[in-house]
């Protein structure tokens, strides 16, 4: 028998409780404790780095590469407008480590560095599958050829080419593949996906407000597949790029684009012999072996090790060489979606990229601005907060604009105030037009879910903008015209930026998305060409011929980042560990249905392969 007397009982379940608050009390106290290490970790790496950086300072000028030293460029990652410096490069904090990006600045001003460094030979290309935009991949192909102009030697190898990676690949003057490797030529492809049975099978509506025929951000919303208007813009800008990097392929490697055409209609290239037989890539070896063309190419012994020195490395010594003056041309990145706010390095906040070009132009030593933008677009009332600063710039000094992978939409709004705009072939812009999207949820509650919605207003409309109800007639109207007026105003600024006529614009308007090498012809981009073009326009307009680049906004602090990751951050994290390819498909439909306001942005995520 095994009864319990009642104080046995209680007992029992004060020791259980006493367990319960012990087993809490340690496991907090042990949270505590592992939190305290980690912090005391990173603030150890901060003080470490505040040393090293200031030991670094000392010894940079008297670094330099070794003679006969090879550049080691590794280009399969993710290619960002600015390189972030790891200031704990020298310690080793396992998943706390923050990632290392390689910048479009630091490549560019390592290539100049290297074109004229005489103890670098040549480089080694490593690359695979670059993660960057079509026009950031022309500017390092640009800055590679510039490179290969002094004569020196550019050797690159891969176990797989993609054909972004290819596209770079081919300035090398001896191109390399793994012989068990693979590469693909297949041509450009651009998939929409679209969301109208969906919603219809959940009961959900969206309303649409819009100008611009080709304004195609909602119709995954409205159709289930593109409209004409739509399938037109996508296949002329999708030929322009896809045409645009054939003939850069077929002039590297001697052969034609119709026989690059005919290779990705055929699917031609099945094995790396075939790579080899169609004149893509030059021999087939394994590194070790490109290693010994390198040794052979700078004549040193095969038991000599090479002298390779990182990107990373040599981009800390690559800064301009400019004689001590005052004279600065200040370089403003806008990067990412335009929203209010100050937004951060990968989202363009209208507070903090204003300030930014305000205080390059009441600095009286900044003598140019060049406003470096990549930017689908996004929040209309944000990004005419930004093209205001803009104007004023522009009235005050030399305000040039150049465009990265792409500059649409809002990002074209903020750049039409320019004295100059500069753009690659290839890069993605126009898209003037604007539109609203409010989802009505109204009927996905209540037949699916059985919630009913009841609602007291002051005034008729006082709930008007609710997604939990429908908009009336009058509503509609009401919302529409704010659209129209937005519109319109988006025109007369770019009209006036441009020195054309409204009815000039709103005919290559109405939301139309435009490759540069297009943009030229239709008076939307003034000339082609790279960021160090439009530094160069810059200094000519301004008269400098002696001059140090500073760069706006200041980035965010490393340690900031280590510690200040936001929510959408780490969401945006996990969906791409766990969606993969469909991450941006899934985010989407969640930036869509998030809006506030009425958007100038590019139709939809630009996922071109």
């Amino acid at each position: 028998m095994n009864a319990k007397l009642p104080y046995q009982n209680e007992l029992i379940i004060k020791n259980k409780n006493m367990k319960q608050f012990f087993g809490a009390f340690f496991g907090s106290c042990l949270g505590i404790l592992v939190t305290g290490v980690v912090v005391a970790i990173i603030v150890v790496a901060s003080i470490t780095s505040l040393f090293s950086d200031a030991i670094k300072m000392n010894a940079k000028e008297a670094y330099k590469p070794k003679e006969n030293s090879v550049l080691r460029i590794d280009l399969n990652g993710d290619i960002k407008e600015r390189g972030v410096k790891n200031p704990f490069g020298d310690l080793d904090l396992g998943p706390f480590m923050p990632k290392p990006s390689v910048g479009l600045n630091d490549i560019i001003d390592g290539l100049k560095k290297a074109k004229t460094d005489n103890n670098i030979k040549g480089i080694y290309l490593e690359i695979s599958n670059p993660i960057a935009g079509f026009a950031t991949l022309e500017e390092v192909r640009n800055a590679l050829l510039d490179f290969k102009t002094s004569g020196k030697f550019i050797y690159a190898y891969s176990e797989v080419y993609s054909q972004k990676a290819y596209y770079l690949a081919t300035t090398a003057n001896k191109l390399y593949l793994n012989p068990q490797g693979g590469m693909e030529i297949k041509g450009l492809s651009s998939q929409i996906m679209f969301f109208k049975k969906m919603l219809e099978k959940l009961d959900m509506e969206v309303q649409i407000f819009r100008h611009g025929k080709f304004k195609s951000a909602i119709e995954p919303f409205m159709l289930d597949k593109m409209s004409d208007a739509n399938r037109t813009q996508v296949e002329t800008y999708l030929g322009s790029l896809w045409g645009h990097m054939t003939y850069g392929i077929a002039k590297n490697r001697n052969i034609t684009t119709k026989d690059i055409n005919n290779m990705a209609d055929h699917l031609s290239i099945r094995s790396p012999e075939d790579a080899v037989k169609y004149k893509l890539v030059d021999e087939l070896k394994y590194e070790d072996e490109v290693f010994s063309a390198i040794r052979s190419n700078i004549k040193i012994a095969e038991k000599d090790k090479i002298n390779f020195v990182s990107l990373n490395d040599y981009s800390e010594d690559s800064k301009s060489d400019a004689k001590l003056t005052k004279d600065r041309i200040a370089v403003i990145y806008a990067v990412g979606e335009i929203e209010s706010g100050d937004g951060d390095d990968d989202k363009i906040g209208s507070t903090r990229i204003a300030k930014a070009i305000r205080e390059a132009r009441l600095d009286e030593n900044v003598k140019a601005i060049v406003f470096r933008v990549n930017s689908p677009g996004g929040s209309a009332l944000a990004s005419d907060v930004i093209w205001r600063e803009t104007v004023l710039a522009q009235k005050a000094k030399p305000f040039i604009v150049s465009m990265g992978d792409v500059a649409a939409s809002g990002g074209y709004y903020i750049s039409c105030a320019a004295d100059r705009i500069f753009a690659q072939p290839n890069t993605i812009t126009g898209s003037i037009g604007v539109f609203g999207m409010l989802p009505n949820a109204q009927k996905a509650l209540s037949e699916k879910l059985g919630i009913t919605i009841d609602t007291v207003n002051t005034n008729k409309h006082s709930d008007v903008g609710t997604i939990l109800r429908g908009v009336t007639s009058d509503e509609f109207e009401y919302i529409q015209q704010s659209v129209e007026h937005i519109y319109d105003v988006f025109i007369t600024k770019v009209a006036t930026g441009r020195k054309t006529t409204k009815s000039a614009i709103d005919s290559i308007g109405q939301g139309r998305v435009w490759s540069g090498l297009d943009a030229v012809k239709i008076n939307l981009v003034d000339e082609l060409g790279g960021i160090n073009d439009a530094i160069a326009y810059a200094a000519k307009k301004a008269k400098l011929t002696n001059y140090k680049l500073t760069t706006l906004p200041k980035q965010k602090d490393p340690l900031q980042e280590l510690l200040g990751n936001s929510k959408d951050e780490m969401e945006s994290r996990a969906m791409k560990t766990n969606l993969g390819e469909t991450y941006l498909y899934v985010k989407q439909v969640k930036n869509v249905l998030q809006l506030k306001g009425v958007q100038a942005r590019l139709p939809y995520e630009m996922i071109i392969e």
